[in-house]
């Protein structure tokens, strides 16, 4: 079921709940997350919708892609699946670092 929307080029003043309102007037809107920097919380310019139906997503596409939100002009379309993301960086099983020196002793 594709009822999961991929929103881009938002204004980094668009949070969650707005991301929300704006596009409730398309359908019933389940989710509405707009994705965040871990470390300094500041938005990444894209967000996720999902809507109750796949025709609510369908016409949210074609009602909302180009339109202007907070002043950009916002891409939506189908979100696809997210990819399986290997674990931390650096061999030795995602530990990072292996291999790079460090403290060594003079005997």
């Amino acid at each position: 079921m594709n009822n999961k929307l991929y929103v881009g080029q938002l204004s980094f003043s668009v949070d969650s709940n707005a991301l929300g309102d704006f596009f409730s007037a398309a359908g019933q809107v389940t989710s509405a997350k707009v994705i965040t920097d871990r470390e300094t919380g500041r938005s990444k310019g894209f967000g996720f919708v999902e809507f109750s139906t796949e025709e609510e997503a369908q016409k949210a596409i074609n009602d909302f892609n180009g339109q202007e939100l907070n002043g950009r002009a916002i891409n939506v379309s189908i979100a696809k699946p997210q990819e399986d993301r290997k674990s931390g960086g650096g061999g030795r099983g995602g530990f990072g670092g292996g291999g790079r020196g460090g403290f060594r002793k003079n005997y």
